[in-house]
């Protein structure tokens, strides 16, 4: 299933506008042009969506500062031309998923600043229902990685599976007749290196201690599986220890965070 970005934006207006913006409809009318200006440093996201919700009311913009751009407090990042009441219908709409998505690319550049190039940041699932597509695109403006971004995509068997099935054996031999590629999330060393002894793609160190991952990295090498799968750190990863979890060697980061908690950058539409 392909994701429809327009159907998307149109439904959120929609969800916003309900039977009608009975205060814009009290306005005479009246052509106007307005400015969406930030009030905080921020790495820009969602400049492109914001647009496309201005130009379904018929609304004409001209972008000043595109995604992945650096803004400082005042700055211009776009302006808006039409009717009044189609503008003001639209801003609340168009500055919500702009200042969201703003948040995240932000905070996740911060972040992917604190670890080695060689690793990577990714984002998790926990995104808010019919915002991931958004969510995910601004984790990639900010320079992370999007991971998987539905349960179609990749086999990631987890705690809750190997629970389910009282066997990790079990479960790693139907993906592997079934799929190349595939993720087990572990937490602890020995089913670390019996995942990679057993073809995992991709093993995720779960709630690992960078001390507890530099010992795995250590034991998959003394067995010559290291250069055999990649591994992700996740669980309690936070501002104040991703640098240590990136100075372990691991190659993959995952910070629910990023989408799950983020803080929007303070933006406002000025007449």
């Amino acid at each position: 299933m392909s994701f429809n970005s327009k159907k998307q934006l149109v439904q959120f207006l929609a969800e916003d506008i309900g039977k009608g913006d009975i205060t814009s409809s009290l306005l005479d009318k009246k052509r106007i042009t307005v400015r969406i200006i930030s009030r905080e440093d921020a790495v820009l996201a969602g400049v492109n969506h914001a647009k496309e919700i201005f130009k379904i009311k018929g609304c004409s913009v001209k972008i000043l500062k595109k995604d992945g751009t650096k803004t400082k407090p005042n700055q211009t990042i776009m302006s808006i031309t039409g009717d009044s009441a189609k503008i003001l219908t639209c801003e609340r709409t168009a500055l919500n998923l702009l200042t969201r998505m703003s948040g995240i690319a932000t905070q996740t550049n911060y972040l992917v600043k604190k670890i080695p190039s060689k690793t990577k940041l990714y984002a998790t699932r926990k995104t808010a229902p019919g915002l991931r597509y958004f969510d995910k695109e601004a984790v990639e403006i900010g320079g992370g990685k999007k991971h998987r971004l539905r349960l179609d995509e990749m086999v990631m068997i987890k705690d809750n599976h190997i629970a389910v099935s009282d066997s990790l054996e079990l479960l790693i031999k139907k993906a592997k007749k079934k799929y190349k590629k595939f993720e087990v999330e572990v937490e602890n060393i020995s089913d670390a290196v019996f995942a990679a002894k057993s073809g995992a793609s991709i093993i995720m160190l779960d709630n690992f201690t960078p001390s507890q991952i530099k010992k795995a990295i250590s034991i998959l090498k003394k067995e010559k599986l290291r250069n055999k799968v990649l591994l992700e750190a996740s669980g309690g990863i936070t501002v104040k220890n991703i640098s240590n979890y990136g100075k372990t060697g691991v190659d993959i980061i995952s910070v629910g965070s990023i989408t799950n908690s983020v803080k929007g950058i303070d933006m406002s539409l000025e007449i």
